[in-house]
């Protein structure tokens, strides 16, 4: 049996924030911390958070560092979604 695990990854030049959502739509949300922005931090993470069993999922809002998280995660088989910040919802007053 697979497991689906949700990353959101908020991406800064030095550092990126990690967050994880386990057991679909009703499962918990949970911040994972921070950690250092180079390739080698977010592969260990991912390979902390996956399994044989788990599917991860990722997505990041598109910003100055590019698409080289992007390509990366897709060399390594997992699924990456990079979402214009046009298009990430926001609640009222913040926009």
């Amino acid at each position: 049996m697979n497991t689906d695990k949700f990353v959101g990854l908020d991406v800064h030049k030095d550092t990126i924030v990690a967050a994880i959502a386990e057991g679909g739509r009703e499962g918990e949300v949970r911040l994972y911390g921070t950690i250092s922005s180079d390739l080698g931090a977010l592969e260990k993470l991912l390979r902390k958070l996956g399994g044989e069993d788990v599917r991860l999922h990722v997505v990041y809002e598109a910003g100055p560092t590019g698409y080289v998280i992007y390509r990366r995660l897709q060399q390594l088989g997992i699924a990456c979604i990079v979402v214009a910040p046009s298009r990430t919802p926001q609640p009222k007053g913040q926009r």
